[in-house]
């Protein structure tokens, strides 16, 4: 009997610590960046994204991101081609924001939209020489989540990722994709 008991107490309070579990996701995946660098007008960068996201309310959940793109390009140091030498420059683009997003499930679509905030950093450097710096960044946009089974969904996102580096505004591209496990 007291073995009885002991089990059903178990059972039911294994029940009553999983409802207080809090809903959410995490997110890691694939990220492209298209930036604006020191060194070019626009560069391609290439990297990953990642986010938790713990639900609130059933379509309003509070989102921490990260991201980091990277890429190595080869600049030639003047205007002749074939004359002049190249400078090899290594660049390194992260991104920490955090903020509400709002998601509208139908069916095995889920339609969502955020609003980050948080900080950028860049680091740039190659043969001899190294700059970087760290601003304020606004990331906005959304997209869209498939469910695949169980609890696991693809994700396809676009942001507009603003950053303030080097006393200048830039609007960067990013668009991620990758896989969304929810618990």
């Amino acid at each position: 009997m007291r073995v009885t008991a002991t089990i059903l107490l178990l059972f039911i309070l294994s029940i009553a610590a999983h409802a207080q579990l809090p809903s959410g996701n995490v997110f890691i995946g694939y990220s492209y960046a298209r930036a604006d660098l020191s060194f070019a007008d626009h560069a391609s960068l290439r990297g990953w994204d990642a986010s938790l996201e713990g639900k609130l309310f059933p379509m309003v959940g509070m989102v921490a991101e990260m991201s980091s793109h990277y890429n190595y390009s080869s600049i030639p140091l003047c205007t002749i081609p074939g004359v002049c030498p190249a400078v090899a420059v290594n660049s390194v683009l992260r991104t920490y924001a955090a903020g509400p997003q709002v998601s509208l499930p139908f069916g095995k679509f889920s339609p969502f939209a955020h609003a980050l905030f948080g900080a950028a950093h860049i680091k740039e450097g190659g043969d001899g020489f190294a700059v970087a710096d760290t601003s304020f960044a606004a990331i906005l946009g959304g997209g869209l989540d498939y469910h695949l089974f169980y609890r696991i969904k693809w994700r396809v996102q676009a942001d507009e990722v603003q950053t303030r580096f080097f006393d200048s505004t830039q609007n960067n591209l990013r668009v991620s994709t990758g896989v969304v496990v929810h618990f």
